[in-house]
């Protein structure tokens, strides 16, 4: 079939398999053509699939040689439908790793499940012996809980107040007034459940019991902040209370750790479009708007030059990396700097639907986004008759 890109709600239900694979292969030519890291050598990858997950499997192999576990849940293709952009990508890196003489092991399964975390175990037995390494990078919608069987759902909701700003419709560049009604406690709880630092957790706990943690063994997870004007509806929203349940988890985990003397750490990342980041309210113009102001002043990072940058500056360094107050890695420290907030601020203002394309980068989003979806890489025939299944 001829495979094209299909977009409602700012969600791409179709992914192109040979744009997949040039997005992957444009990653690892990236970190190829960058110096070595002297990183850990056994690596497990918890949401592996896309952005900052993804990313840190090709930096943690094509930079430094490691071996790679990857757990993703994602829908393979069929005769007559695309899979998801997710089962192409950890697909091509497999690929692509092992032609280059690395391991890589995917787990296609619930990530939240005790079945998936006990075929990891066994990998890691079988075939490493022990992990030095576990990132954790999950954005899920739901998640059941694995020892009662409940189910619970991501909403994106402000707390207490409702939430009234201005969005873009990327596709269509108009800019609009959105509103967003408070979430209950319900709401609020099954958010922290789903995206907080529980399942984090349990992966540690897992692994530590099975005898799979290795000395100094290091575990990151990733976070975001952002500005004020998203702050109502994301980091003081339910997501933000998710990402607090997340960061405070660190704690719980290190002590888990103390056995092996083992960390756990924060990485507060840059804003960046996903396929989570694009159907949140309002984040998909302050995105557009700082790219822009990123852009000019030389500052713009994707997921694999943030990781990259993770891993040589701050993680795996010579010297211990700098850390904010709360004790994480604060990787949106060129996003947050004082005169690219300043100029955004300026910007959010001033954007309407007339001056949106001199104000904001909204084509560099809308490229970027389609190209998580393999779509809009150069080099790719999209007039070719492709076979979905192809993995």
């Amino acid at each position: 079939m001829i495979i094209e890109p299909k977009i409602r709600r700012n969600i791409c239900l179709t992914a192109h398999p040979f744009g997949c694979a040039a997005q992957v292969k444009a990653q690892i030519n990236y970190v190829e053509a960058r110096d070595r890291i002297d990183s850990p050598k056994r690596v497990l990858v918890i949401g592996a699939s896309n952005g900052y997950g993804l990313a840190a499997r090709i930096v943690s192999t094509f930079s430094s040689a490691a071996p790679t576990i990857g757990v993703a849940y994602e829908r393979p293709g069929t005769k007559s439908k695309t899979g998801t952009a997710g089962w192409y990508n950890i697909e091509s890196f497999k690929k692509e790793a092992e032609a280059a003489g690395y391991q890589a092991w995917n787990i296609n399964g619930d990530a939240f499940s005790r079945e998936i975390k006990a075929q990891v175990l066994e990998i890691i037995r079988e075939n490493l012996g022990e992990i030095d390494f576990l990132v954790y990078s999950i954005a899920a919608p739901r998640r059941m809980d694995p020892q009662t069987g409940e189910l619970y759902s991501t909403v994106i909701k402000p707390i207490g107040n409702t939430f009234t700003s201005k969005t873009v419709d990327f596709l269509s560049g108009k800019v609009s007034e959105i509103t967003a009604e408070p979430a209950t406690e319900e709401e609020i709880a099954h958010t922290v459940k789903v995206m907080g630092g529980e399942d984090w957790r349990l992966w540690v706990e897992m692994l530590q019991n099975g005898g799979v943690l290795a000395e100094n063994f290091l575990t990151i997870a990733f976070s975001y902040i952002g500005p004020d004007f998203t702050k109502a509806i994301y980091r003081d929203g339910t997501i933000g209370k998710a990402k607090e349940d997340l960061e405070n988890s660190g704690d719980q985990i290190n002590k888990v750790l103390a056995p092996c003397r083992g960390k756990a750490i924060i990485s507060v990342n840059k804003a960046l479009v996903t396929r989570a980041s694009a159907v949140i309210p309002a984040v998909p113009l302050y995105i557009s708007l700082l790219y822009k102001v990123m852009k000019e002043k030389n500052l713009h990072e994707g997921c694999i030059q943030q990781i990259y940058r993770l891993y040589h500056d701050f993680l795996f360094a010579d010297s211990a990396p700098t850390l904010d107050d709360r004790g994480r890695i604060r990787l949106d420290d060129w996003e947050m700097r004082q005169d690219v907030q300043k100029k955004v601020a300026e910007m959010w203002q001033e954007v309407t639907t007339e001056n949106l394309s001199q104000l904001a980068d909204i084509d560099g989003l809308r490229q970027e986004f389609l190209r998580h979806h393999g779509f809009g890489m150069p080099g790719v025939d999209y007039g070719r008759d492709v076979e979905p299944d192809i993995f």
